[in-house]
């Protein structure tokens, strides 16, 4: 089920965009390769979530399959989450700073938690 709430950018409230667990891996691993764009909180998490779960699941039943699954899914991770800083209002290189030990981690989780920008969004428009 995916719920769209647009409200009037000019009167400056954010636009609530609610994605399912299922609309979310659809959504990410059909866009795997596209890096403009938005991705709503919901929609980069449930990816997230998802990548967890059989990564997880797989690492239990063979080593093998959770390395080709994580190789599958590396670039729409990638991807996904450039769109996600794009809805942030930051670039999609800002996920580099998780090449900063401990600290760089921590600050781009930071930032693709926070909520979603509307006004003077530079990386795209509504």
């Amino acid at each position: 089920m995916l719920v769209m709430q647009r409200l009037t950018p000019s009167r400056g409230q954010l636009e609530k965009r609610v994605m399912n667990f299922q609309d979310a891996i659809k959504t990410c691993l059909s866009n795997y390769a596209v890096f403009e764009g938005r991705a709503s909180r919901s929609e980069y998490w449930w990816f997230i979530l998802f990548t967890l779960l059989v990564g997880g699941a797989l690492s239990v039943v063979s080593e093998k399959l959770n390395i080709l699954f994580e190789i599958a899914v590396f670039l729409p991770s990638i991807a996904a989450a450039a769109r996600r800083l794009h809805d942030t209002n930051r670039s999609g290189w800002m996920q580099l700073i998780a090449l900063i030990p401990v600290l760089g981690f921590i600050i781009l989780i930071v930032f693709l938690a926070q909520d979603t920008v509307v006004e003077n969004n530079q990386h795209v428009s509504l």
